[in-house]
């Protein structure tokens, strides 16, 4: 694809994610958005209607088929995620699919397979990677100014019902282990630059009605030496959000999504890390970039695929009881 022509995307998800999405892909030149796809046709319509796509369509296989989409954005539920990415790949479309790419290793290995034969795009949007926060912290480590120590990671929520991230009633159910630890495991692996030698879980009760664990400790250690502690929760009534407390050896910092403080809760100007301060825009920039140039993307699926084997590790502890 030349670097002038337009990128013709589908959005697969009308919800807070897809949301997301639309406004950042609004802001990058040269991209189109030419088709939404939602939980139905009427759905899609008025999501539609409300980010200014002219069309709307009832399935993602009628998406697919259009010879005016390049690439798909799938911001739809986690068990759609591995089936949806296949999908997109085998339809000769490049892909980009939200944070899990899949609720199991096998799924994820088989993406990953799908990539490797097809040569296309296939990005996982695992935000934290571009997030300006994180990178302020990647670039002093890059240039040697900053040796993590120690992650502490936060991320709470409170979920007593099967809610999204806009209130809503769903018809899936949220995962502490496979979605939300997700980002931390890879962001561990990707700042550390180093892979992830040990990794030990355990969870709390598991809901009644929900059939997850609502609470879950995580401690990961990677082969240089840093290690991680991950705490999750769905009954925090309090701040919601992940909180990333980054302990190294020249000074500490604490990334909230996009913002950057210092350990004593000091503001840091990341407006000149990137284009954007939203984390999302720059994930959609990395994969239209990449479209373009022909090149594996930041966060590909063959590199985040050592987070899902981790991933794999943890439930396997869980399952057995060894982590619970």
């Amino acid at each position: 694809m030349t670097a002038d022509r337009t990128v013709r995307i589908a959005l697969a998800g009308g919800g807070a994610f897809g949301a997301k999405h639309a406004a950042a892909l609004r802001r990058i030149e040269g991209v189109e958005v030419t088709a939404v796809v939602s939980s139905t046709l009427d759905s899609a319509r008025k999501f539609a209607a409300e980010q200014g796509v002219g069309r709307a369509v009832a399935t993602l296989e009628e998406a697919l088929a259009m010879d005016e989409v390049d690439a798909v954005v799938l911001a739809t539920p986690t068990p759609m995620h591995a089936a949806q990415t296949l999908a997109c790949l085998e339809a000769g479309k490049h892909v980009q699919v939200e944070i899990p790419l899949a609720a199991s290793l096998a799924d994820a290995e088989e993406c990953l397979a799908a990539q490797q034969r097809t040569g296309l795009v296939a990005m996982v949007g695992h935000t934290r990677r571009f997030n300006p926060s994180h990178q302020w912290v990647r670039r002093r480590i890059q240039a040697g100014e900053f040796r993590i120590q120690q992650m502490d990671v936060q991320t709470y929520f409170f979920r007593r019902s099967n809610l999204n991230a806009l209130g809503r009633q769903r018809s899936w159910t949220d995962h502490l282990l496979w979605h939300h630890a997700a980002h931390t495991v890879d962001l561990f692996a990707h700042q550390t630059g180093s892979p992830i030698v040990q990794a030990n879980a355990i969870q709390g009760p598991i809901h009644p009605e929900l059939g997850i664990a609502m609470d879950m400790s995580v401690q990961l250690r990677a082969e240089n030496g840093a290690i991680c502690t991950l705490s999750l929760s769905f009954n925090n009534d309090g701040p919601l959000g992940t909180f990333f407390r980054y302990i190294g050896d020249t000074g500490t910092y604490l990334a909230r999504y996009d913002d950057l403080y210092t350990g004593q809760d000091e503001p840091i100007d990341v407006s000149g890390v990137d284009v954007s301060t939203d984390g999302i825009e720059l994930q959609d920039r990395e994969f239209v970039a990449a479209i373009r140039e022909g090149r594996e993307p930041n966060s590909s699926i063959a590199q985040v695929i050592s987070c899902y084997r981790t991933l794999a590790a943890l439930e396997a502890q869980l399952d057995t009881g060894a982590g619970a």
